[in-house]
């Protein structure tokens, strides 16, 4: 099965908020990002814009042609953006404004009738819908309750664990994406993904359809220059 690596270019506009202007351009690294060879474009428009910015997105929205992904925290300005933009997909994910980065998936359980009622509205608008989960078994399965198309797993601890016993850091990953299909999810994985340990994940699990990789890939360009990262990054996942 292919798998599409979708660039998160939040790193991009991190750098170009620090000095302030547009350099940066947030949007002709998107260009390029796909133009190298990237199958999605994401990004996470959080509240307070320190990276990407309300004003981003819509500007991306004009130029990106692979798939759009817009992540965030399902409140009524993330709701709005999806309903305006109607991006590929719309990856939802549980963590409030104040924290640093994505670092822990949806209690589907306690969450089901909300997710439930956000995912049929952002379909209405056409949109596929992704959850952003950990291994636990329960939360996938009441994930696909809630009548979402995909699922992203939350790769941080086996990007952790894959240094030290790499079997082990991806078990529990194989398991969540053998459920996952078998209740008819799509599968997506982001965080902390890298050359390191990228090629290994793909190896190992069934039925991966994208991985969201931004952090390691915008760092590793620095050095290798973003074409040749991305071309790296592609190899893995053949």
């Amino acid at each position: 099965m292919e798998t599409k690596l979708s660039v998160n270019i939040n790193k991009i506009a991190t750098i170009r908020n620090a000095r302030g202007g547009n350099t940066p351009n947030v949007v002709q690294a998107s260009i390029d990002c796909e133009r190298f060879g990237a199958q999605g474009i994401t990004v996470h428009p959080r509240p307070d814009e320190r990276h990407i910015t309300t004003q981003d997105t819509y500007d991306l929205s004009k130029v990106v042609t692979t798939e759009y992904n817009i992540e965030g925290y399902p409140d009524e300005r993330y709701m709005n953006l999806i309903a305006e933009l109607k991006p590929a997909q719309a990856t939802l994910v549980p963590d409030p404004p104040h924290v640093l980065t994505s670092n822990a998936g949806w209690d589907t359980e306690t969450h089901l009738e909300n997710l439930r009622n956000i995912i049929t509205e952002i379909k209405k608008h056409g949109v596929r819908t992704s959850i952003f989960v950990d291994t636990n078994l329960k939360n996938i399965e009441y994930a696909a309750k809630t009548g979402v198309d995909r699922i992203e797993l939350y790769t941080g601890p086996y990007a952790e664990q894959y240094p030290i016993n790499r079997e082990k850091a991806i078990a529990p990953y194989v398991a969540a994406a053998n459920l996952a299909h078998e209740l008819g999810l799509g599968i997506n994985a982001g965080h902390d993904l890298s050359l390191e340990n990228l090629a290994y994940f793909k190896e190992k699990i069934p039925y991966l359809a994208e991985v969201s990789i931004g952090h390691a890939l915008i760092s590793d360009a620095l050095y290798l220059g973003l074409e040749n990262t991305i071309q790296l990054y592609l190899k893995r996942l053949i």
